[in-house]
């Protein structure tokens, strides 16, 4: 994040919300880029660790929506249509499928999802979790897949299905079938 605001204050909440840094202008160019490409080489870092670890090309369903863990999409199974997520509501969503009905805290889910070295609010997580909620309940005000577990964080309170994909067809077939 480039900024003009230097209070505490402001850094604190930008990095919170999300922001891997922290710039204020005045900035030397030098060091904006070495800053730069600290961030990039840790996301290369993460990304290699993502890459090397195996793919599962499992499909994984919970109400009417299916979750293709390695294309990273989320489609309603009456539809077709996708939620349209961003890849921190993908990894939130992620973390609740893989671990269904288990209550999770805002710091679990924040390591879940983005890694124990990712610092950011915990209130971020109730941000990103309203916004997934927007886009996969049927009614985001009345919460029937994503309950809120009052003192200790979240969590998915539906069955979920493993498929596994079928090269010959693009119908699934539950495991062990």
């Amino acid at each position: 994040m480039l900024s003009v605001r230097n209070e505490t204050y402001d850094r604190v909440f930008g990095l919170e919300f999300g922001a891997d840094d922290y710039v204020t202008k005045p900035f030397e160019p030098r060091e904006l880029l070495a800053r730069i490409r600290s961030v990039l080489r840790r996301t290369r870092i993460e990304n290699l660790a993502r890459v090397s670890a195996p793919q599962s090309t499992a499909l994984l369903q919970f109400g009417p929506w299916v979750v293709n863990l390695s294309e990273r999409t989320v489609k309603h199974s009456e539809t077709g249509n996708e939620a349209g997520l961003t890849s921190m509501e993908f990894d939130l969503l992620r973390a609740f499928v893989e671990q269904p009905r288990v209550a999770l805290t805002r710091d679990q889910l924040i390591d879940l999802a983005r890694g124990q070295s990712t610092i950011i609010g915990d209130r971020a997580i109730d941000v990103h979790i309203m916004r997934l909620r927007k886009k996969l309940e049927p009614q985001s005000d009345q919460p029937r897949f994503i309950k809120t577990i009052h003192g200790i964080g979240y969590c998915l309170a539906d069955e979920v299905t493993h498929f596994r994909a079928t090269r010959e067809t693009t119908s699934c077939q539950p495991e062990g079938q």
